[in-house]
């Protein structure tokens, strides 16, 4: 029986693969076990820097929670790995949305911090054809315009990727066949910049993005820096800039 989550590095990038296309990648028990062990880690690895998530086979990316399997207790993001909610990582995460990104799938895809996504890529919150709760897409809020959040749930009609490109929801749109390469090369992107800088940045967007955590200052977010600016690094990237080199990070 195949793995339900594979987890491969090259260099500083994960990339971490929901497993189970026959099932167009729903969400097992197994697979939420295996995905909560992923991102430990993912953040455990000093020699990680960046994450790809994404689904095997070029039909799903996830569907969601597996429906045939009998529930255990209700739902609650708690019991899913949420980044940021029951899973700490303060690294960055690219999806690659390799097909359909429905409910929980959509919810995947929503806590990534960067979306990448075929041409065929279909997102959609189907909870109120199912009749349930869809308390988790409230950081939609901030990241689509109301109009477009109000459409996706109250219809549950999908949206295309290239529509959700136009919004600002994804980051870019790519040939099915190109998606990984897109999604590395965005990750390597990253990954060539200075960790403490990048981690830093992160968590600035992703404070000023939830209303419990929002940043009321600017003293807020120069004392988040604070770190950055005093770091080994910091004084590399100048001396590289000067000397004319690539900069060589020690997150230090």
């Amino acid at each position: 029986m195949s793995s339900p989550l594979l987890y491969s590095q090259q260099g500083a990038v994960v990339t971490i693969t929901l497993n189970r296309p026959e099932k167009l990648n729903a969400l097992s028990r197994a697979t939420v076990e295996a995905l909560f062990d992923a991102w430990k880690r993912f953040e455990g690895d000093p020699a990680a820097q960046v994450a790809i998530l994404t689904g095997a086979g070029n039909k799903s990316f996830c569907v969601g929670r597996d429906l045939n399997e009998p529930a255990e207790g209700p739902f609650t993001l708690e019991s899913l790995p949420i980044l940021d909610v029951s899973v700490t990582v303060t690294k960055p995460v690219i999806a690659a949305v390799n097909g359909l990104a429905l409910g929980g799938g959509f919810l995947l895809a929503q806590m990534c911090d960067l979306i990448v996504a075929a041409e065929h890529a279909i997102f959609s919150i189907p909870e109120a054809r199912l009749g349930r709760g869809a308390a988790w897409a409230a950081p939609l809020l901030k990241m689509l315009p109301p109009r477009a959040v109000t459409e996706l749930l109250l219809t549950g009609r999908p949206m295309s990727s290239s529509r959700l490109r136009e919004l600002g929801f994804v980051n870019a749109v790519t040939n099915g066949s190109d998606l990984m390469d897109a999604a590395t090369s965005m990750a390597l992107a990253i990954a060539a910049n200075a960790p403490l800088s990048v981690r830093a940045c992160r968590k600035m967007v992703r404070m000023a993005g939830d209303p419990d955590n929002e940043p009321q200052s600017r003293s807020a977010v120069e004392t988040m820096f604070e770190h950055v600016y005093l770091s080994e690094d910091a004084e590399e990237g100048v001396r590289a800039f000067r000397e004319k080199r690539a900069p060589s990070w020690n997150g230090r």
